[in-house]
């Protein structure tokens, strides 16, 4: 039941979003009998010139009362735009896609098998790339009929199972609680049997060692550009290696444990070592569930010692990025000043503008 917890995120990896549109006022009615004007800023509810100008009660009266009594700075009266009904509504915009359906429901619907194959490569995937890495058969672990078919059995269940029963019983968080720690346990057992394998075949090859209890421990994070294609998503920024998440590090870290612990270098029996990882794993893996937490325990210690090995981002010197070619580099051009504030003079006169209007 192991493989419950990988189908159950690679279901709930890809859930949809809804996006609501900018909602946009629609343009005021227009007055009856107004007479359309070119200019900007006139009001086709004023009296033409000439016209009988009434007292501001009437021009009131004649107005629609949804008319601003407002004026702007130009002196003519300008309808308010209606406001946006998304404004002061407090459901949520309605989407296109709803947001509960999920992206994997969907590929499974449309094209089951390629849902199948994504759900084997997060059941299998570490063991394909550790055969690839060792020069063996990468389906010899398709051989084993049982495994493949209580995978299928644990997919079929998760996608097609009559009102999701088995999906909301896996992701209810208890039970989620266990399956997590089911799968550490799987992932430690996992790293340690591909560093003895690797030792077995080559006896001093620590990097081979390295390699294997990698793969071995996070192949599926490792395959997800690769399983994206196979979905139709590609994502490249979302590469593994370059945005390792916790269990890929602990994985790395560990396989660094098991092969000291292989070449006897660590002073510490393969049982004992297999004990500790284990519960290390499955108190932060556990705790990173429970919390939602997506911090790295490794964090304070990483950024500790890797601005003393490797330097920090920004250490960089500006002396030390020339040119030895000769060539010149771009001169960074101050940003252009901001302009000028209006003087007083034209403020007053614009000032006597808006009043000599108002008076006409």
């Amino acid at each position: 039941m192991a493989a419950a917890a990988p189908l159950a995120e690679f279901r709930g990896s890809g859930r949809g979003k809804g996006r609501g549109g900018r909602c946009s006022a629609p343009a005021a009615p227009a007055l009856p009998g107004a007479r359309p004007s070119s200019e900007p800023g006139t009001d086709p509810a004023a009296p033409a010139p000439g016209s009988e100008r009434g007292s501001g009660r009437s021009r009131d009266r004649a107005r629609p009362p949804w008319i601003c009594r407002r004026r702007c700075p130009s002196g003519t009266w300008r309808p308010p735009s209606p406001p946006c009904p998304s404004s002061r509504s407090s459901t949520p915009p309605i989407s296109s896609s709803p947001s509960s359906t999920s992206r994997a429901v969907e590929m499974s619907r449309k094209s089951p098998f390629a849902s199948w194959l994504c759900a084997m490569l997060h059941c299998f995937g570490s063991y394909i790339l550790a055969a690839l890495l060792l020069g063996e058969a990468p389906l010899g672990y398709f051989s084993n009929n049982s495994s493949v078919i209580l995978a299928t059995a644990v997919w079929y269940l998760i996608f097609f199972c009559p009102m999701n029963l088995f999906y909301k019983c896996v992701s209810f968080l208890p039970m989620k609680l266990i399956f997590v720690a089911m799968k550490e346990v799987v992932r430690v057992r996992k790293i340690a049997a591909g560093v003895h394998h690797a030792h077995h075949l080559y006896h001093h090859g620590w990097f081979v060692m390295l390699a294997t209890g990698w793969v071995k421990g996070s192949g599926v994070a490792l395959m997800s550009n690769f399983e994206q294609l196979l979905r139709g998503v590609w994502k490249p920024e979302t590469n593994e290696i370059l945005h390792m998440s916790f269990p890929t590090k602990a994985s790395l870290y560990g396989t660094v444990l098991f092969t000291l612990q292989q070449t006897h270098w660590l002073p510490i029996s393969e049982a004992n070592l297999i004990f500790f990882f284990t519960m290390f794993m499955i108190v932060c893996k556990v705790f990173m569930t429970a919390t939602h937490s997506h911090a790295s325990p490794f964090a304070p210690l990483e950024n500790l010692i890797c601005p003393v090995l490797f330097g920090s981002a920004s250490s960089g010197h500006p002396g030390h990025h020339h040119d030895h070619h000769g060539a010149s580099h771009e001169v960074s051009h101050p940003p252009p000043p901001p302009p000028p504030a209006k003087s007083k003079e034209e403020l007053n006169e614009g000032t006597r503008k808006r009043k000599a209007k108002k008076a006409e």
